[in-house]
C-alpha cells in the first residue's frame, strides 16, 4: 500500500485566507461568507477573472503561511507513519503565478509542509523527497504512475477521471462541499475521517 495524496485543495484549506484578503481589498461585504470555490465563481461572474488569477498567486506565494490545513488531515498522516504506511504528495502548481510578481509558488508549498510539521522526525517525519510538485496535470499522473501508488486522494474530478490516470489505482474523491454527491469514477469522502475509514476500513 502507498497513498498518493494532493496538496491544494486537499492537504491545505484556503477558505479563510481568500476571504480575508478578497474583504480586506473590498472585492466582498465584509461579513460575506464565500469560499474559495464560491469566491472564484463569483469573481469570474463579475469579469474579474483577472482579479482572481492574481489574487491565487498572492495565496499560493507570499501569503500561503496563513493558510490552514483541513481538519483531521494532520491526524491522517501520523496515522500512515505508525501504521507504517508510506505517503507521497503529488501535486501540480505552476512554479510562478501567471500574473503578479514571480513567486516560487513550489518553494511556498515546501516551506508550508516545512512550517506546519510534515517534516518533523518525531511527528508526521515526512521526507523532503516524497513530495513532488509538478508543473502540469500529464506530469502529476506520470508521478503518480512512477511512484507506484496504490491509492491517490484528490479534489479534483476531472484528475480522477483522466483517461490517463494509471490504471489500477484507486480513485478517492476529497469533497467537503459535497459538490459531487453521485461520483461514478471515484469513492467520495466529504472528510479526512472518512477518507481515513475508507483507506483503513478496520478502525483502530
Amino acid at each position: 500500500m502507498l497513498i498518493g495524496v494532493d496538496f491544494d485543495n486537499t492537504i491545505v484549506c484556503y477558505d479563510r485566507i481568500f476571504r480575508s484578503i478578497a474583504q480586506q481589498r473590498g472585492l466582498i461585504a465584509p461579513g460575506k461568507t464565500l469560499s474559495k470555490r464560491e469566491l472564484h465563481d463569483y469573481l469570474h461572474g463579475l469579469g474579474k477573472a483577472d482579479v482572481w488569477t492574481e489574487l491565487q498567486g498572492e495565496v499560493y506565494g507570499p501569503l500561503m503561511r496563513d493558510a490552514e490545513p483541513f481538519p483531521g488531515v494532520m491526524d491522517f498522516f501520523k496515522r500512515c507513519r505508525a501504521q507504517r504506511v508510506p505517503v507521497r504528495i503529488i501535486s501540480h502548481r505552476t512554479r510562478y503565478p501567471y500574473m503578479g510578481d514571480k513567486h516560487d509558488l513550489h518553494q511556498a508549498a515546501r516551506d508550508w509542509l516545512a512550517g506546519q510539521g510534515f517534516y518533523d522526525p518525531d511527528g508526521i517525519g515526512l521526507l523532503p523527497e516524497e513530495v513532488f510538485f509538478d508543473e502540469s496535470r500529464a506530469e502529476k499522473l506520470t508521478r503518480i504512475a512512477q511512484q507506484q501508488c496504490t491509492d491517490f486522494v484528490d479534489d479534483l474530478v476531472e484528475v480522477l477521471a483522466e483517461e490517463k490516470f494509471p490504471a489500477g489505482v484507486r480513485r478517492i474523491l476529497f469533497d467537503p462541499d459535497r459538490m459531487h454527491p453521485q461520483c461514478a469514477i471515484a469513492q467520495r469522502a466529504g472528510s479526512w475521517r472518512e477518507i481515513e475509514s475508507i483507506l483503513f476500513p478496520g478502525g483502530q
